[in-house]
């Protein structure tokens, strides 16, 4: 498999995968590359590094400044701010997880007692519950288990 960056005749750029530097002259030669942004056909190579990977045997590996601290630990304080509500919410809701539509409802309609929650919705569904006067706002991050 081979990586290209792409642009378009309108000045997008973009990456795409092929299965080898032969397969993407021909795909290029059929016509058949197009922009993944606006669709255009006129797309070409962009300049771009090559990606270069050393033997394992020669790869040294990355120390951890100190300064910044380990790669788990937020590194500016936006993101510990962040980090802080999310602890915070997680803290003093439940998490109702793909029920949260239907919770969400059952709470408005006072057949569920009433408490703070989190979980998951489709767009559809948040943007029902908007439009029935039930508010809800977006959580700044995503599950756990699918980040």
């Amino acid at each position: 498999m081979i990586t290209y960056t792409l642009k378009c005749e309108h000045g997008h750029t973009f990456d795409s995968w092929f299965q080898s530097a032969e397969a993407f002259d021909k795909l290029h030669a059929a016509k058949m590359v197009t922009c993944s942004v606006c669709g255009a056909l006129g797309v070409e190579k962009a300049v771009m590094a090559p990606r270069v990977r050393p033997a394992r045997d020669a790869a040294p590996r990355p120390a951890v400044d100190k300064a910044s601290g380990p790669l788990s630990a937020p590194a500016s304080p936006a993101e510990q701010a962040l980090a802080e509500l999310r602890k915070m919410v997680e803290k003093n809701s439940e998490n109702v997880g793909d029920n949260f539509a239907k919770e969400a409802r059952r709470i408005h309609e006072g057949d569920a007692p009433e408490r703070s929650i989190y979980g998951q919705a489709k767009p559809e569904e948040a943007k029902a519950l908007i439009e029935e006067g039930i508010p809800v706002a977006p959580l700044p991050w995503g599950n756990r288990r699918t980040n």
